[in-house]
């Protein structure tokens, strides 16, 4: 296969449907694209319904490009990760993994211009954190739930407004950062270094005074973050835990238990913002983000430091702390819902607590003076335990 024939390909996959954001190539099927949160086959000329475990192969090793750091990665791994440009129309975040003998190909589309805040219409309190001057950052979600994205608005904010350096270690770089106001030095894993660990350990002799980690994979990378966070640097990074609970846990159990108390005192000294996304289906088409906002006060340390227990528990928390623009998944999931944004069924479907969603439904439908239920025509038994003669 010649670069032509699959940069042709990869044209005709973005061509296929509206708000294309993933490619998709495995064995036993066609080529496959992600629009709206679904996969969706793509003709094309010659029609293949079908893909071989050849021709994966083949696209497979036409993507690595005859690079044997990523090819040694990939036979000893079974998987790898880089970055592929379409010439004057895309740029992709790949990840080329092995099943069952085979290689499959998932390519995710990475935006060509930087969102702003008010363009990703992010609740006004991102504004705030990028305003902070130390500490960690993280924004976490599953995997394709927007986080880099959340992540990249926030730096071109600091990009427009500060006059500092940032220094950022992605696997791959996804959104370049043009020199604005800020002076940005973006690194890549494999090609500027070899861990997020060693990167990091680095870019503290750098002056950086943001720092982003592209995932805070491992104890030694959050280990080296934390003395960054400590020592003035603002540590910008992303987990694949759903909530803030689950964030400070997944932290914590890096570490053994005998560290684990001195690991809770330095979170609760450096936990700035804990932020948690996942994207919903929006009526009419398309997605929607819905957040966990998290903030640090004298009752998140106190809960990170001893743990959480009944009555004292970061969803509470958060809940009562709705004035300060922190919002439980529950509070944003009901507010798109009222704004016309989720139906009922999806607003259920993502809630963390189901009842209290239920619950806020039903007042806003009764505001609305809509039916809060289907049951009908019931009607009182005036007979009911009379004695019949």
């Amino acid at each position: 296969m010649r670069q032509q024939e699959l940069d042709r390909i990869l044209n005709a996959m973005l061509d296929s449907y509206k708000d294309v954001s993933d490619l998709n190539i495995t064995v036993g099927k066609p080529f496959q694209v992600e629009s709206a949160g679904e996969l969706k086959p793509v003709a094309l000329d010659p029609p293949i319904e079908r893909l071989t475990p050849y021709q994966t192969e083949l696209f497979a090793l036409n993507l690595i490009h005859n690079d044997r750091r990523l090819l040694k990665i990939l036979l000893t791994e079974g998987s790898c990760d880089l970055s592929y440009q379409l010439a004057g129309r895309a740029r992709f975040r790949v990840n080329i993994f092995s099943q069952k003998g085979n290689y499959s190909v998932v390519m995710r589309q990475l935006a060509t211009r930087i969102p702003t805040l008010r363009e990703l219409n992010l609740p006004p309190v991102f504004e705030k954190m990028a305003q902070e001057r130390n500490g960690i950052i993280l924004v976490t979600g599953a995997t394709g739930s927007g986080k880099s994205t959340t992540l990249a608005a926030m730096l071109d904010l600091i990009n427009e407004t500060k006059s500092v350096h940032v220094v950022t270690l992605e696997d791959p770089v996804e959104f370049v950062h043009p020199q604005k106001k800020a002076t940005f030095n973006q690194r890549e894993l494999g090609a500027d270094f070899d861990t997020f660990a060693s990167g990091l350990r680095a870019a503290l002799r750098q002056a950086p005074k943001v720092i982003l980690v592209g995932e805070m994979r491992d104890r030694e990378t959050v280990e080296i973050g934390l003395s960054a966070a400590e020592t003035g640097h603002l540590v910008m990074s992303t987990l694949h835990t759903v909530d803030a609970g689950q964030t400070i846990n997944r932290i914590l159990g890096m570490f053994s238990t005998e560290e684990e108390r001195q690991v809770r005192i330095r979170l609760a000294d450096t936990i700035r913002w804990v932020v948690s996304q996942r994207l919903l289906p929006k009526v009419g088409g398309g997605r929607v983000a819905a957040f966990e906002i998290m903030g640090s006060n004298l009752r998140t340390k106190e809960v990170i430091l001893n743990g959480e227990s009944e009555g004292k528990t970061f969803y509470e928390i958060i809940e009562s702390s709705r004035p300060f623009g922190w919002m439980t998944f529950d509070q944003c999931i009901v507010e798109l819902y009222e704004n016309g944004l989720i139906t009922e069924e999806t607003a259920l479907s993502y809630a963390s607590r189901k009842p209290v969603v239920l619950r806020a439904i039903d007042h806003i439908k009764a505001s609305r003076g809509e039916k809060t239920t289907d049951i009908e025509g019931l009607t009182i038994d005036v007979e009911y335990g009379k004695k019949r003669s």
